[in-house]
């Protein structure tokens, strides 16, 4: 069908959907999406809220976050996405891919679990891995919150983050 529309003169807008908690955005957040940029026509990163996780910044100021650190991508939105599988969300804004990255052996057990149940609710949607090179294969938002406390936590975290996200822990974790 694509060859078919291409032969026509038109090609389908492929867009993809890089979801996530975003709690901070970390710089590994950062290399998937520029990466995702690159290989799609439209990328929506898609703040996940879900009720039951105890995040340290509200859907709206991640979303801030996010926008402010990704303002140079104009083929690019944020978006906020709760009570919905993914791939159901993915579906409903027109989107024909979803972007997950892996960094380890039990992500890549998880990601392709989910992505055999989002392809029995719509074969239509594909699932792409990304996996991050070395430097941010070990990094996660869950990784730089348990780093924060100890002497030193400041510097420790700052390689990780990008430079406003940086600045807002330092606002939210520093003693006044």
């Amino acid at each position: 069908m694509e060859h078919a529309l291409k032969a026509r003169g038109k090609r389908q807008l492929k867009r993809a959907v890089y979801a996530g908690s975003f709690d901070p955005v970390t710089n590994g957040h950062l290399w998937m999406i520029r990466e995702a940029v690159e290989l799609f026509d439209e990328l929506i990163v898609a703040v996940g809220v879900n009720p039951d996780k105890h995040c340290t910044f509200s859907a709206e100021q991640r979303v801030a976050l996010l926008r402010e650190v990704t303002a140079g991508f104009s083929k690019l939105r944020v978006e906020v996405f709760e009570n919905q599988f993914l791939v159901n969300y993915a579906q409903s804004v027109g989107a024909n891919y979803i972007v997950r990255g892996i960094r380890t052996a039990s992500d890549y057990e998880y990601e392709r679990t989910m992505r055999y149940i989002n392809s029995d609710l719509h074969p239509d949607i594909t699932t792409l891995f990304l996996l991050p090179p070395r430097e941010y294969a070990e990094v996660s938002s869950t990784m730089v919150k348990g780093l924060i406390g100890p002497r030193g936590w400041e510097g420790v975290i700052r390689q990780y983050l990008p430079e406003p996200v940086y600045r807002k822990m330092l606002e939210m974790y520093s003693p006044q």
